[in-house]
């Protein structure tokens, strides 16, 4: 039998979420009450096994006597406060922010991005073609993933998961200021130059592609890629006794990803350069 840790109990906190009480344990974020409510508040920047950045602004809500709109990620559930979430001023600050980083971003392959850009009826075409773009060629210096900074929307989850949130290896940061700043690494050198070691915990929390597995961009570039036929299957880490989890996404009977859940309490969706890219051998039919 597998002990299972419940920690401590912690006391429900009671509020108003859209005019309905709400109750959630205490330490919740409001992006935590709306999706236990069943509410579709859209993110980018939020990750669930990273400390939010309030980078993207696009879970704004309005909480009543706040004078700003409240990033619903980061700021917590308070007992007797009245949250709205899908206000005129809301939904037009959702508005503006998805405008802003579409014209300005490729957001080609950021989940559900076209889907809330039709929602909030978001017109990224008016700011015309002289909206900032990095315009930049992917960089493919290696064979494990390839870095694509015209899809950055600079939300950070890519240096929190490689510095001291989780793998602690520093490898990537931000350089720049203002609007010239970019994700990098040191000396804004190829990766197999920098102290980056391949983990891949940087891809698995990127929110739009700008980081992807090698197998993935060449089969995007191909027109190959599907993800509606691709399986996921879990299962244990072979290399080593720590017992990581690996859910390997397969398409066409090949593994062309894989990643790790985030609710496994030994990985935490992070995994070391063998479990997340050495998985070669396992379609080796030669």
């Amino acid at each position: 039998m597998t002990a299972i840790p419940l920690g401590v109990p912690r006391r429900l906190v009671e509020f108003t979420l859209d005019g309905q009480e709400a109750r959630v344990p205490e330490g919740s974020t409001i992006l935590d009450a709306c999706r236990a409510a069943g509410k579709d508040i859209p993110t980018l920047c939020e990750g669930d096994t990273l400390t939010p950045k309030n980078a993207c602004r696009v879970c704004v809500v309005e909480v009543e006597g706040a004078r700003t709109l409240a990033p619903a990620c980061s700021r917590k559930a308070e007992a007797g406060m009245q949250v709205r979430t899908d206000t005129e001023r809301a939904r037009h600050s959702r508005k503006v922010v998805l405008e802003l980083l579409a014209s300005s971003v490729n957001l080609s392959t950021t989940p559900r991005a076209a889907e809330w850009i039709k929602e909030y009826e978001a017109k990224p075409d008016r700011f015309g073609p002289d909206a900032a773009r990095v315009d930049e060629e992917p960089r493919v210096d290696n064979d494990l993933y390839v870095r694509d900074y015209d899809k950055c929307i600079l939300c950070y989850k890519c240096v929190d998961a490689c510095g001291d949130q989780w793998q602690n290896s520093f490898a990537i940061s931000v350089v720049g200021r203002g609007f010239d700043a970019r994700i990098a690494v040191e000396h804004d050198a190829p990766l197999t130059d920098s102290a980056c070691v391949y983990c891949g915990n940087c891809v698995e929390v990127c929110p739009t592609g700008a980081l992807s597995f090698k197998s993935e961009f060449d089969m995007r570039a191909a027109g190959t890629w599907n993800e509606a036929e691709q399986t996921e299957t879990t299962t244990v880490c072979a290399y080593c006794g720590v017992g990581c989890n690996l859910t390997l996404h397969v398409q066409d009977n090949e593994i062309v990803k894989v990643t790790s859940p985030h609710d496994n309490p030994v990985t935490h969706g992070n995994l070391c350069i063998k479990g997340r890219f050495g998985y070669q051998h396992v379609q080796n039919r030669d």
